[in-house]
C-alpha cells in the first residue's frame, strides 16, 4: 500500500516529538520542529508518486534542565532522518557551541545527551548545527540545520541584597506610614519562567516599629510617636523570598540601620529653679561674672536658645548673652557693684528656643525660667576722697605754714580703717606745700610769689592704716592770690618833641604806667613830683581811662598837655 507523501513528511516530526515527550513531558519540552519536503514532478506536471522525495528538518529549540545531578547524562533530544532505515547507514553529526564537550550525540541513534551539569546563570542557551550523512558515501542526507538548546531554569539562586547592609533615617515623631527606605533584592534566576525570581518581602526584626510592603520592598513607620530621646537607633532585618513566598522558596536577608533624626519636640529646662552666684564687688564692668545653662534634649538648631533677664532691676545691673557653642548664658556686669550699698541682687532669667516647630506648639511654650541670686562679696577698697577734684587758694607772701585747705578721704569698707595722707612730690621740683598725715590739712612750706608762679598743681594720696598698699589719688589746684606788693613804673622816653606851633591844651604825650600786680591793685593817681620846679608851660591831667596792658591787666592813663 502506498503511503501519501504528506504523511511520509511528518514521520521525522512524530518520531522526534514522541521521544522528547517521553523524556520530559509535554508541559516542559516542546521542540519546534518543522519538516520540509521537496517532491519531483514529471514534465507534464503530474506528480510521480513512485519517486521517494528528499527529506529535511529544522529544529528550532531544545530544552535541558540546569543543575542536573543525576547518575546518568541528561537526555536532551534526538535527531532522526527518514532516510534512516535502522541499519546503521546514517551517521548523525553535531557541531557548534559545546558540541563534543558538553553535548554528545550518538552518531548511530541521533540521541543527544548533556555530559555536564549546566548553569543557566552563566550561559542560558547554546547554538548547534545538526547533520545526517551517509556513513558509506559521506553524502548529506539532510541539509545542515541550526537549532538552539536552551537551559531550562530551576530555582537554584536565593535573592540577594548586594549593597547591604543599609542605613536610613526618618524624623522622630513621624506619622505612621512615613516612607523610610526602599529595598530591592536581586535574584539570578529566570524572571520570565515560573516563580523562581518572584520575590516577596517580609520583616524578620523591627516590628512593631516598622513594616515593609511585600511587593515593593518599601519600609515604612508602623508606630506613632517614636521618640528619639527615648531610642535613637533601630536595626530592621528584612527577608526577601522567591517563589512568591511559597514553601520551598529560597530567601536572603539584609539589615537596615534606621536612625531617628531630631525635631524640636522638647522645651529647654533649667535643672534648678533657684541658683546662687558669688560676685566680688571689685568685678569689672563689661566682664563676665558667671554662667547659667538650661538643658534641651534636642540636638543642633533644635536645642539652640536665647537667654534674657526679665526683671527691670536685674537688667539695670547685669546683661546676659548666649554662648552658641556651649548653649550657656553668659552673665556680665553693666554697673559697678558696691557691697556697702547693696549686698544681694536678684535676676529672673528666661531661656527660649529660637527655632520652634509649629507642629509641637500643643506641647506648650518652649521656654523655662529660673531665679539667680547674686551675692556681692566685700572687697578691701582704697580710701575714697569726698570729691574728685579740689581747687584751693592762698595769698602770696603769706607766712610759711599758712593753711591752704583740707582734703578728706574715708575707707569705704565696713571696717572704716583710719586714713593717712601724703603728697606726691614727684610732680614738683620744689616743695611749696605739706599735708597733715592724719587730718589732710595742706599748708605752705615757703612764701609764694604770684608774679613768679600763679598756679600750683599737686596730688594728694590717701591710704588705709590697716592696708597701706591700697592708695587713692586726688588732684588739687592751688591759686596764688595777688597782694599789692609791686610799685607801678613808667616807661621813660629819651625826649619829647613839641612843635612851636602847638596850641595850648594840646596833648603832646600820654603817660602809661605798668604794675606787676593784678589789675585790682593797679588803680593809680598821677601828679608831678613836688621836688622838681614847676614848669608853667606844661600840665598833667588824669583822664581816669583804662587801657589794656600787654601783660593782661588794664591800667589808667595820664595826659601831658
Amino acid at each position: 500500500m502506498r503511503i501519501p507523501a504528506t504523511t511520509a513528511c511528518l514521520c521525522p516530526l512524530l518520531i522526534c516529538l514522541c521521544f522528547i515527550q517521553k523524556s520530559y513531558g509535554t508541559s516542559q519540552l516542546r521542540p519546534n520542529v518543522r519538516a520540509q519536503s521537496n517532491q519531483t514532478k514529471h514534465p507534464d506536471g503530474e506528480r510521480d508518486v513512485h519517486h521517494r522525495p528528499k527529506r529535511g528538518w529544522i529544529w528550532n529549540q531544545f530544552f535541558v534542565l540546569e543543575e542536573h545531578i543525576g547518575p546518568e547524562a541528561q537526555h536532551v533530544g534526538k535527531l532522526h532522518s527518514n532516510s534512516d532505515k535502522g541499519d546503521g547507514s546514517v551517521r548523525y553529526l553535531l557541531t557548534g557551541e559545546g558540541a563534543g564537550t558538553i553535548f554528545v550525540i550518538n552518531e548511530v541513534t541521533g540521541d543527544i545527551h548533556a555530559s555536564k551539569s549546566l548553569d543557566r546563570e552563566k550561559k542560558g542557551h547554546y547554538v548547534l548545527h545538526a547533520q545526517a550523512i551517509d556513513r558509506y558515501t559521506n553524502r548529506s542526507l539532510e541539509p545542515e540545520s541550526e537549532f538552539i538548546i536552551k537551559v531550562q531554569d530551576v530555582n537554584d539562586n536565593a535573592p540577594k541584597f548586594p549593597d547591604g547592609p543599609f542605613a536610613a533615617a526618618v524624623p522622630e515623631m513621624a506619622d505612621v506610614g512615613t516612607s523610610v527606605f526602599q529595598l530591592t533584592a536581586t535574584d539570578a534566576d529566570d524572571p520570565t519562567y515560573g516563580n523562581s525570581a518572584k520575590i516577596v518581602y517580609s520583616i524578620l526584626q523591627g516590628q512593631p516599629y516598622f513594616s515593609v510592603d511585600p511587593k515593593t520592598g518599601v519600609i515604612r513607620t508602623a508606630l506613632a510617636n517614636m521618640d528619639r530621646e527615648a531610642r535613637e537607633r533601630y536595626s530592621v532585618v528584612v527577608q526577601a523570598k522567591d517563589m512568591a513566598g511559597s514553601v520551598g522558596g529560597l530567601s536572603g536577608s539584609t539589615t537596615i540601620n534606621v536612625t531617628l533624626t531630631d525635631v524640636n519636640d522638647n522645651p529647654p529646662k533649667f535643672p534648678q529653679k533657684n541658683y546662687q552666684l558669688y560676685v566680688p564687688e571689685s568685678a569689672k564692668i563689661g566682664k563676665a561674672v558667671g554662667k547659667i545653662k538650661a538643658n534641651d534634649e534636642d540636638l543642633g538648631v533644635n536645642a539652640e536658645m536665647r537667654y534674657s533677664i526679665t526683671n527691670a532691676e536685674g537688667k539695670a545691673m547685669f546683661s546676659i548673652t548666649t554662648d552658641t557653642d556651649q548653649k550657656e548664658g553668659i552673665i556680665s556686669l553693666r554697673l559697678p557693684l558696691n557691697y556697702e550699698k547693696r549686698k544681694v541682687h536678684t535676676l529672673h532669667i528666661e531661656g527660649v528656643n529660637t527655632h520652634r516647630d509649629p507642629r509641637f506648639s500643643h506641647l506648650g511654650a518652649f521656654k523655662d525660667t529660673t531665679t539667680l541670686r547674686i551675692i556681692i562679696g566685700d572687697v578691701d577698697e582704697p580710701p575714697v576722697f569726698s570729691i574728685d577734684y579740689y581747687i584751693m587758694d592762698v595769698y602770696e607772701n603769706s607766712p610759711v605754714g599758712t593753711e591752704v585747705g583740707t582734703v578728706t578721704a574715708q575707707d569705704p569698707d565696713s571696717t572704716k580703717s583710719p586714713v593717712r595722707y601724703f603728697l606726691d612730690h614727684s610732680e614738683e621740683e620744689q616743695v611749696y606745700f605739706t599735708i597733715g598725715l592724719n587730718n589732710g590739712v595742706i599748708k605752705t612750706t615757703r612764701s609764694l610769689d604770684r608774679e613768679d608762679v600763679a598756679w600750683h598743681n599737686i596730688t594728694v594720696m590717701a591710704s588705709e592704716v590697716d592696708n597701706p598698699s591700697l592708695v587713692s589719688h586726688v588732684p588739687i589746684t592751688i591759686q596764688v592770690l595777688d597782694v599789692n606788693d609791686n610799685a607801678p613804673y613808667i616807661a621813660r622816653d629819651d625826649e619829647i618833641i613839641v612843635c612851636e606851633t602847638s596850641r595850648a591844651g594840646q596833648v603832646i604825650q600820654t603817660v602809661r604806667p605798668s604794675d606787676k600786680d593784678n589789675f585790682a591793685n593797679g588803680r593809680f593817681s598821677f601828679a608831678l613830683p613836688i621836688d622838681l620846679p614847676v614848669n608853667p608851660n606844661f600840665t598833667l591831667k588824669d583822664n581816669e581811662a583804662f587801657i589794656p596792658s600787654p601783660t593782661g591787666p588794664v591800667f589808667p592813663q595820664a595826659l601831658v598837655q
